[in-house]
Formats: C-alpha cells, structure tokens, sequence
C-alpha cells in the first residue's frame, strides 16, 4: 500500500498582508502530480487545511478542488479537522465529499461511531484511527482549571490523549495495515516556526508513546517542520507544502510517501515540492544589500537593514527588491540603552521626549521631529478651536 502523507496546507494565509493562493494552488496541484506519478492508493491530510476558521470562497475553492483532484484514479482521502479548522464548517460538506471517497473527521468519536475507518485500498484492509484536533477546553473543565496548576492540567491533556489513542486503537488487525491519523502536537517535536504559539506550548504536549506499537505509521500534523518522532511506531510529521512564515526559511519543504504492508515497518521517503516561493531574508547595509540587486528571483524577502533609520529607506529597499514584504533597521546598542528617569521626562516636552526615543532607536533625520513638530501643534490647534467653540456655544 501507497500512502501520501500530507498536512498544514494553511490555505488563505496571507503574508504580511499579500496574498498566496496561487502559490498553494500551484503546490496542491504539485502534490496531485505526485500521487498520480507514484501510483498512490491512499492520501492522508493531518490537518489544517485553511488557515482559519472563516476562509474566503477563494480558499475553499482552492481546498476543494486539491481534494477532489487527490482523490481521482479512485483513491481514498482521509482529512483530519486541525486547530485552524472550522469543524462545523467542514462538517456540513462530510456527506457531499464522501461520494468522492473523501472522509472527513471533524471531532473525536468512538471506533463504531466514526473514530476508525476501515477501508479497501487496492485489495487491502487499512484501519486508520482518526484523531483530530482535541481543544484543551473540552478536556479541562472550570473546576480544574481552579482546582489544579498548568502542570496538572497538561498530564490530564495528556492522559486523556492516550486514552483516546489505546481505545482507538484496541481493535487493530495483523491483517491490516494500522494507522493513526492526528492533529497534536507530539512532546520532543520541533516547531518550524509559523505555528500558534497557543497551540504549542506544553499544556498541549503529548508524548510519543501514546502511539502503540501496533500502529505501523502514526501521520500527524500541526507543525510545519518535516520531522520523525522517536517512540513506539513510526510517527512522522510531513511539514507544510511551502514556506508559511520567515521562521520556516531553512526548511525544505513538502510531504511523505510511504509504503507499508501488513505485518511490516512502514518505509518512508520524502518527497520535495518546488512550486511555493521561497522565502528569504537579508540583511546588510545598503552597499551591501545593492550587490544583491537582481538576484532574489520572485523570493519573497524580509530586509534587516544595518543602517540608522531615516525618511525614505524603506522606499530605497523596495527600489533594489521586487517582492519585499517588510524592511526593518537593525537594533543597534543604543537601542537597548535605560533613558533618564521618568521624573525627569515630566519636565520636558512632547518635542523634546520624542527627539530622546530617535535617539535611543538611532534614528538620525532632523526631518521626523520637525514633522512631529508640526503634526502635534496642528492637534493642539484644532484642540483649541474645538474648546473655543465649546465656550461660545455654552454663552449663547
């Protein structure tokens, strides 16, 4: 049996404000090629596939027609609700995708409810135990949460977790190939940088034994980082299709094939999708950044310019570099460095306090405080004018 192992596609994400849906409807499309090149039975997406829960028409389209394309040539997908994920909103399309061999989990059910999907794939048996994202509010109650601290509240998470798992997977088969598909956040993993951090932090983790040693191939999403987990079986996280956020720059990105028979270890290969563009940053003086002109390609790109700020340098950035999406001046010492003490600010002006945080940030263009200057004696004016014709009118 051939399986796809995909995950966190984050559809409808934006970066820092521009927009990448043709990027990911290039990479899907990528990903479809893949499964039909490597004659894949079955793909597995671990979660996340919009990057909120409200995504527009463009996102879902975008999302639809991956599915729909993934599963041709009469493959089975299993889609696992993420953190990201609307539950309800990918609910109300299960019976719709399920004609087309899409199965989608939307909560944690019990094996005979919907928690265990026994499919034929290619004249095989696949058991695959369903495991999507559980928020810690429906396993800490109120009186927990006053009752008992993060640490207590993390091992009840936890306890819950593997108890979810071993009742999931109580039923598996040596005839079968046994899976588990989950949307978790795995203790010991990497994070690549573009999570939620709420979703990341200890109260969440779970450690890699909950997976049990008859499972030969544990498909997890939520982080974007490719990765194997130690533990009982082997339990991979496929990474997101391309890179999501500045955080992820070093990753290389895009899923698993796997292959697993009953009885056997899963092997596992992974595979690398180039559609996405990348995402890089640079940083120099404006020297150093000009003999880079011409040489970034269509990368995305974050500018740390190692120079002091001053009106206009942004726009310098952007005239050396097509698709820059945020340019910052490097902190220097001064940055860092303790002002006078507060009493000592009551005493000087707006002005004045001002001209002391350029400074501190080293900022050196006389042109911002004249600008300051103007723009706060047009509000005092105004404030003047609105208070004269406050008094006037009461007097009438």
């Amino acid at each position: 049996m051939r399986i796809l192992h995909t995950a966190d596609w984050h559809v409808g994400k934006p970066l820092r404000g521009r927009s990448r849906l043709d990027e990911h409807e290039a990479v899907l499309d990528e990903l479809v090629e893949v499964a039909d090149a490597e004659a894949v039975d079955l793909v597995i997406v671990a979660g996340d596939l919009f990057d909120a829960a409200s995504p527009p028409a463009e996102a879902e389209q975008v999302v639809y027609r991956a599915l729909l394309g993934l599963a041709g040539r009469h493959r089975h997908v299993v889609v696992v609700a993420g953190n990201h994920d609307n539950p309800r909103r990918l609910a109300a399309l299960q019976a719709l995708f399920a004609l087309a061999r899409v199965h989608i989990a939307v909560g944690v059910a019990r094996p005979d409810e919907g928690g265990v999907l026994e499919l034929d794939v290619g004249g095989q048996t696949a058991r695959v135990a369903l495991l999507p994202w559980l928020s810690q509010r429906y396993v800490v109650t109120a009186a927990d949460l006053l009752a008992h601290d993060a640490a207590e509240h993390q091992q009840q998470y936890a306890g819950r977790v593997r108890t979810i798992v071993e009742a999931l997977c109580a039923g598996a088969s040596p005839n079968a190939v046994n899976l588990v598909v989950g949307h978790l956040f795995a203790l010991g993993a990497t994070l690549g940088g573009g999570e939620r951090h709420a979703h990341t932090v200890l109260d969440y983790a779970v450690p890699s034994q909950v997976i049990p040693t008859a499972v030969q191939y544990a498909a997890l999403g939520h982080l974007h980082r490719r990765q194997r987990i130690d533990g009982p079986s082997p339990t991979w996280y496929p990474g997101s299709p391309l890179q999501l956020d500045f955080g992820e720059t070093a990753d290389t990105k895009g899923a698993l094939l796997v292959e697993v028979a009953p009885g056997r270890p899963a092997k596992v290969t992974e595979v690398t999708l180039l559609a996405g563009r990348r995402l890089r940053t640079l940083r120099g003086t404006m020297a150093e950044l000009g003999a880079l002109a011409g040489t970034t390609g269509t990368d995305w790109l974050r500018v740390v310019v190692d120079e002091p700020a001053r009106v206009g340098l942004a726009d310098e950035v952007r005239d050396l570099f097509a698709h820059v999406v945020e340019v910052s001046v490097a902190a220097g010492e001064a940055a860092g460095a303790v002002g006078p003490a507060s009493e000592g600010r009551l005493a000087r002006s707006p002005v004045e306090l001002f001209g002391e945080y350029l400074a501190g940030r080293r900022v050196e263009d006389p042109r911002l405080e004249v600008a300051f200057a103007d723009l706060l004696e047009a509000a005092q004016a105004e404030g003047t004018a609105e208070d004269e014709a406050g008094v006037a009118g009461d007097a009438a």
